[in-house]
């Protein structure tokens, strides 16, 4: 490879050189690059053959292209776009174009990458995020969040897929930022503007699958992928068989470049169950090393998804681990949403939705930990006993979630407000990190569904596909109910999903935006609840459906004691639960509650005094301590 590029495929710009062109393919006995002005290619044209370098790579400059021309590879079987390629500004089947990531003028100098915490996640959709869907809106609104408390934006896949919309979940250029929402630089420009708000953005990647439908891999090599494994979406990619080390290169470049070009602060892995490697070291393994790397001093931060809990996720590399700061888990929220709804179908099968269930929450993060599922029928979880807590992101909804009813509904729409304030407390204040879904901090009003703008052929599979999956649930399973839900390909199921951020001060959502603020306020300032004392903590159910969490100061006797109640008006008699008792000489005061008028509640809970506690129905209450002698009662 030549020792000036940064990337060993794809075109790069080389001052006074021209542009240096440079891919895998294997199976050709030649290839060619026809660049030009124009994306068709067409008169004007010029076509260089690029030198074969024996290992299936070929490259070469073309003295006269520059940043800005339209290029396409010529292999035996045709002409293709770069699977390397830095922007489609039409589309996966059309031309690449070069880009130069050095034009580009950074104000982030300064950004020493994600900091210590607590953190508060976000993850959002750029399509949807705003009505006008782009990078430019996007960022307007970031000092918006910024205020709220954020301190990560997840941003969903950004790769570029083929149609006018989609999640993202099925792109095909794993390089090209997609052209739906601006040129590269405007996805720089928004992670620049991130960094001067304060805000570190990690970027959702999937290395488990490419999309059907503009996936031009294989006319470069047919051992992009394997047929070794099966994956639930479409061909495995090959870690680990014949040809493997360029398509491991391929990935780890792939990580790199998004740090580097970019500035993007980390990543968040898709499904990271479908990854598989039986190689030595597994290839997200590798993908960890090369982000860290490629930032230099900046601090990533890497979050993993999988679904069996597999703690190898957060492991160190020393022990066999992958080397990621944190992993989802689905077992709170599956619990929460069972606690707020009765929902019991598909894979909320296995949870009940009571105190002990969050109690365990709060004391080993995951629930399953190596016992039976019965919604799998086989053992799920692996033991993670003495893992951090914040190294599990806790959520209340995301984006499958969400989607995964008949009309996207959000939770404030399927519970009673009351509930979801105290689980919102709960999210917020809990010793993990939390993660919010956009527009939950205001409860807004448009739903999140799947959407997906595919070609006829693809589009009837996916439907289809959409169909059977949410067929798991009982409710959902009949004609009738088929009939009902949103079609994926529609535009008008698209633009549904689109936030009106004008709500988020409004009425109800003005309260529930206060709410959210105020928690996050309190999660990153309250000495005991921020402080390195946060581990110092236990957890004890009150009865079926209360609970209490109590964090233990650094300073004697400074406490607080979080209680939840997800069930009818309480009083706490008798009370043979130590952890409710405050320290000695200390009383307990209210310091916040999920009943203030200003969230939209009922009123303030008279539970300061040295009487029983009293909690109101459906309610979180957080309590401090201070001198007896300054207690009432």
């Amino acid at each position: 490879m030549n020792a000036m590029r940064n990337l060993p495929i794809g075109a790069e710009v080389q001052p006074g050189r021209g542009v240096q062109f440079r891919t895998w393919a294997p199976a050709s006995n030649t290839v060619r690059v026809r660049v030009g002005k124009e994306m068709a290619l067409g008169e004007g044209a010029v076509e260089k053959e690029l030198k074969p370098e024996g290992t299936g790579y070929f490259s070469g400059a073309v003295e006269q292209a520059q940043a800005g021309d339209f290029y396409r590879f010529v292999l035996d079987s045709g002409s293709f776009p770069d699977p390397a390629s830095r922007f489609q500004p039409a589309g996966p089947h059309e031309a690449s174009q070069v880009i130069d990531p050095h034009a580009y003028r950074w104000q982030d100098g300064a950004w020493p990458g994600v900091g210590d915490g607590p953190h508060v996640l976000y993850e959002m959709h750029i399509g949807t995020f705003t009505r006008q869907g782009t990078w430019a809106a996007a960022a307007e609104l970031l000092p918006g969040l910024a205020e709220l408390g954020i301190t990560i934006l997840e941003v969903m896949p950004i790769a570029e897929f083929p149609g006018r919309f989609g999640w993202g979940y099925d792109g095909v250029d794993l390089f090209a930022p997609t052209r739906l929402y601006g040129s590269p630089d405007e996805a720089r420009a928004f992670v620049d503007r991130a960094h001067g708000q304060g805000l570190a953005v990690i970027l959702d990647v999937v290395y488990n699958h490419l999309g059907p439908d503009g996936n031009y891999l294989t006319q470069f090599s047919k051992d992009y992928f394997t047929d070794r494994y099966k994956t639930e979406w479409g061909e495995p990619l090959n870690f680990d068989g014949p040809n493997a080390k360029p398509v491991r290169d391929y990935f780890l470049a792939n990580a790199a470049y998004w740090i580097r070009e970019f500035h993007f602060d980390g990543f968040r892995f898709d499904a990271t169950q479908q990854i598989f490697d039986a190689s030595p070291r597994h290839i997200l393994a590798e993908v960890s090393q090369a982000a860290r790397e490629a930032a230099g001093s900046r601090r990533v931060y890497l979050a993993a998804e999988n679904e069996p809990q597999d703690v190898r996720t957060i492991q160190s590399p020393a022990k066999g681990g992958f080397g990621m700061d944190v992993v989802w888990n689905d077992d709170f929220h599956h619990s929460a949403i069972v606690a707020l709804t009765g929902k019991r179908e598909a894979y909320y099968t296995d949870y009940q939705g009571l105190a002990q269930e969050f109690v365990s929450a709060v004391r080993f993060g995951f629930l399953y930990q190596g016992q039976y599922y019965h919604w799998q029928q086989k053992d799920r979880g692996t033991p993670a006993f003495g893992v951090p807590p914040h190294m599990f992101v806790n959520f209340l909804q995301n984006h499958d979630q969400v989607a995964n009813s008949l009309g996207g509904h959000r939770i404030h729409t399927l519970a009673a407000p009351g509930a979801v304030r105290a689980a919102t407390a709960l999210l917020l204040l809990g010793p993990w990190t939390p993660m919010l879904f956009q527009g939950q901090e205001f409860a807004a009003s448009t739903p999140f569904l799947y959407f997906a703008d595919h070609v006829d052929w693809l589009a009837e599979k996916v439907a289809a596909g959409r169909t059977e999956f949410l067929k798991q649930f009982a409710s959902l399973s009949s004609p009738e109910i088929a009939e009902r839900l949103p079609s994926p390909e529609s535009e008008a199921t698209f633009e549904r999903c689109r936030l009106r951020n004008d709500e988020r001060l409004e009425g109800i959502h003005g309260q529930v935006f206060e709410l959210h603020r105020d928690l996050i306020r309190l999660r990153k300032s309250d000495p005991v609840l921020a402080g390195p004392s946060r581990q110092g903590l236990d957890a004890q159910t009150l009865n079926q459906r209360a609970f209490l969490v109590r964090y233990f100061g650094e300073v004697p006797g400074d406490d607080r004691l979080l209680i939840f109640n997800f069930d009818h008006d309480v009083e706490v008699r008798p009370a043979p639960f130590p952890l409710l008792a405050p320290p000695r000489g200390r009383c307990w005061k209210v310091l916040w509650t999920s009943e203030h008028p200003a969230y939209g509640g009922q009123g303030l809970p008279l539970c300061e005094t040295t009487g029983p506690v009293n909690l109101p129905g459906f309610s979180a209450i957080l309590l401090s301590t201070e001198p007896r002698q300054t207690c009432a009662g």
